[in-house]
């Protein structure tokens, strides 16, 4: 699990969670230092299974890109600048 909120100075980018290939949930909240596409999480495709972005609003991509993640239970984009149309869901 990793856990990171309110960390405005600290610059980071999706594309760093490559190095977590394990990792099961991550949550994310006002960090306004991050950036980044939320396809770079296809690393952890068969693995998360938690993942919120809020207020995180250099976060952006299609959230069809995590569709055929198997273990993927909870997502939360609230704050972003993710898009993509809830109708192509099923």
């Amino acid at each position: 699990k990793l856990s990171i909120k309110y960390t405005h100075c600290l610059k980071w980018n999706l594309e760093m969670l490559e190095g977590l290939p394990l990792l099961k949930e991550l949550f994310c909240t006002s960090n306004e230092s991050l950036t980044g596409n939320i396809d770079s999480l296809r690393v952890l495709k068969d693995t998360l299974e938690k993942v919120t972005f809020r207020d995180c609003p250099h976060i952006e991509g299609n959230f069809m890109d995590l569709a055929d993640f198997p273990r993927l239970k909870e997502l939360n984009l609230r704050e972003t600048y993710v898009t993509g149309d809830i109708r192509d869901v099923g």
